[in-house]
């Protein structure tokens, strides 16, 4: 933390505010998901999909060539948003078209979820399950693919309807084969945009101007921009890669910072503090 008691006045004006007055705002990939896992690392949902038996071979080698192409430029610290902009659009159009021409089937997604390795957090059921419990409103924004995301959460058995997520979702025909994906492209630099296309539901959770916000991308610090009237916000982060070059940053933009922290053991314990279960 860079300014503890900045913190500690963000955390008890909340709890003053009661638990009815928070939501929690949360990016997934790398979030809610492991970053690592026996020191191997965790696919997000897009690996999922480009490492399971729906994509062909070759499929599989170009979408690593994209991967290996834009990832470095998105967590490359010394270029500007502006400048990473475009080429995020590219790389998610990019990854999207060869996705639609593997003509995926919507049947097979829930064995590529559970064939995979993509891990939810360690303390993800408590996490889950309280804000479930308290009514607490998780708003899951992702650049990632929403019918994907959900089957893991479904899986996980946390899938409650507390939970909205807005991502990128697949759009299948008739016959349930993918044909392309939905509305808007969300990638990591525009979930801002996606808020605020999304301030109809923000307008639901006026009574909610308390917010949680957790990321792992500078991108996802935009998460709550159509938050109306926000009275407070919390922002935590988890910086999981190129931890030296990127600390620094991360602290002055996020008030908690969690270095290679697997576990939700910060957010439940902050989640249990503002519900009164200290």
């Amino acid at each position: 933390m860079r300014d503890p008691q900045r913190v500690q006045e963000i955390l008890q004006s909340m709890m003053k505010a009661g638990s009815n007055t928070v939501q929690v705002i949360s990016d997934f990939d790398m979030t809610l998901t492991r970053f690592m896992y026996n020191g191997k690392r965790c696919p997000t949902c897009h690996n999922i999909l480009d490492n399971s038996r729906l994509i062909s071979d070759d499929g599989k080698v170009e979408l690593k060539e994209l991967l290996d192409t834009y990832y470095p430029i998105e967590i490359d610290t010394s270029r500007p948003v502006e400048e990473k902009l475009p080429l995020m659009v590219e790389w998610w159009t990019k990854a999207h078209e060869l996705l639609v021409q593997q003509a995926i089937r919507k049947d097979m997604l829930t064995t590529a979820v559970r064939e995979s390795e993509a891990k939810l957090r360690e303390g993800f059921q408590l996490f889950f399950d309280h804000l479930h419990e308290h009514s607490i409103p998780l708003l899951i924004f992702s650049a990632g693919i929403g019918d994907i995301l959900e089957e893991v959460i479904q899986q996980a058995g946390v899938f409650h309807p507390n939970v909205k997520v807005f991502s990128n979702y697949m759009d299948f025909d008739e016959s349930g084969v993918l044909r392309a994906f939905k509305g808007e492209l969300i990638h990591v630099y525009n979930k801002r945009e996606g808020a605020i296309l999304n301030t109809g539901h923000f307008q639901e959770l006026r009574t909610r101007p308390n917010v949680l916000l957790m990321g792992d991308s500078l991108g996802d610090l935009n998460m709550a921009d159509g938050v109306h009237d926000m009275e407070n916000i919390l922002k935590i982060g988890f910086l999981n890669d190129k931890v030296e070059e990127r600390k620094q940053s991360y602290l002055d933009l996020y008030d908690i910072v969690l270095i290679k922290d697997e576990t939700l053991e910060v957010p439940n314990a902050v989640l249990l503090y503002l519900t009164g279960n200290k």
